[in-house]
């Protein structure tokens, strides 16, 4: 029953993930298409910045939009920020669930680097806190007044950190740790910048004072940062379901890649609300980025093995297989799994029979040839001749 019950925690928070990412995004997409949108035009109250019209389920609304805050204030205010603490939260605690008590299956791998549950958690917590802390004092200083400088700067440090993640933690883990990374400094932007500069604001406006201009131009900054990391963000919390994404070896390129696509493609979308040219080169900078990534996947830890695979004279016999398979994945892979915590065989994946194990020949190639993301964190240590087993018997009779 344990493992019944932390399997469907894990399916529970998973969904609640998804349903309070989906309520920040859009209302961060939208916010941004009407701040893109907003025209000057005759007659609008004092201090506006510009008034967009939008039509939706059948109503008309009129939006405006002042450059600091009105002169009143109006009687309801609403707040945007339980989408983005809920994300974070419902995020962090499917973190805790799924890599942290499962850090030797998916959050660690031994030939990488050698290192206990705690070690793993303890530099996998401390490293949100220290992207959030350098990242904010990035802004904050001389380089944050240069938006080019500041974008080029902190794309540097994420690479970089895609790179020391991917020297400590597992391919999977290290790939997500990215992606936890950018939303915890998504998420704290709001809880510790924009929220607290539309307060003050408010603050301001009830003590009959002017509020700072300077507030909410750094609350807009936060903000564009955050719809531009986005769609990368998305990227990498999807990652860990394709192995060819995280389990080929290149994960610093491929965050460097992924970067580049997704704040591209915001960038097309983002310039078409402004009624800018329409910036079509985008696509061909989105298509190249995602060429190098199938490329870079193409080069995977096993490269040599798939080709020599290949070019061999016969195949290898079905019973060399099995003998790898029964030995680094059934354990798991089983009716009933041998390894504690698992109620049943992962996604019903079952490599305990002849018949199921031919059956699963593609998937064995993809997630154990092509890729290093079987066995997870290679907990059975399986070795690279029995990989290249593996690779010459799935290139051949299946």
């Amino acid at each position: 029953m344990d493992a019944i019950v932390w399997e469907w925690v894990n399916f529970m928070l998973r969904w609640l993930h998804v349903i309070t990412a989906i309520a920040w995004i859009g209302s961060s997409f939208y916010f941004v298409h009407l701040d893109a949108s907003l025209r000057r035009r005759e007659g609008l109250p004092k201090g506006t910045h510009g008034e967009a019209w939008q039509i939706h389920g059948g109503g008309f609304y009129h939006m405006v939009k002042y450059n600091v805050a009105p002169a009143q204030m109006p009687d309801e205010l609403t707040w945007f920020k339980w989408e983005a603490y809920a994300t974070w939260i419902s995020g962090f605690f499917l973190l805790v669930v799924l890599y942290y008590r499962g850090a030797d299956l998916f959050l660690t791998d031994q030939t990488v680097m050698e290192l206990s549950q705690w070690q793993a958690i303890a530099i996998s917590a401390g490293s949100l806190v220290l992207g959030w802390v350098v990242y904010d004092r990035l802004c904050k200083s001389p380089v944050g007044r240069n938006d080019t400088a500041l974008i080029l700067t902190g794309f540097v440090l994420l690479v970089l950190a895609a790179w020391g993640f991917s020297e400590v933690f597992s391919g999977r883990g290290a790939m997500l740790q990215v992606g936890a990374l950018i939303g915890t400094m998504m998420a704290a932007n709001v809880a510790h910048t924009i929220i607290p500069n539309q307060k003050k604001v408010v603050a301001d406006l009830l003590a009959g004072r002017s509020p700072d201009p300077a507030l909410g131009k750094e609350a807009k900054q936060r903000s564009m940062h955050n719809n531009y990391l986005t769609l990368p963000v998305l990227f990498l919390m999807v990652s860990n379901h394709y192995p060819l994404a995280f389990g080929t070896g290149h994960i610093p390129e491929i965050v460097a890649l992924v970067l580049v696509v997704g704040a591209t493609i915001r960038h097309f979308f983002n310039s078409r609300h402004a009624g800018k040219p329409t910036p079509w080169w985008t696509w061909g900078v989105a298509v190249a980025g995602v060429a190098g990534i199938i490329w870079l996947s193409a080069l995977g830890p096993n490269a040599d093995a798939v080709a020599s695979a290949a070019n061999a004279a016969e195949p290898v016999e079905f019973a060399q297989a099995e003998e790898v398979i029964l030995t680094r994945c059934s354990m798991c892979h089983a009716e009933t799994p041998a390894w504690e915590g698992l109620p049943a065989p992962p996604r019903g994946v079952r490599l305990d029979t002849p018949e199921e194990i031919r059956r699963h020949a593609g998937q064995i190639r993809l997630q154990a040839v092509l890729s290093d993301a079987m066995p997870p964190g290679n907990i059975t240590m399986i070795t690279p001749e029995e990989r290249q087993v593996l690779a010459a018997w799935t290139n051949g009779a299946r």
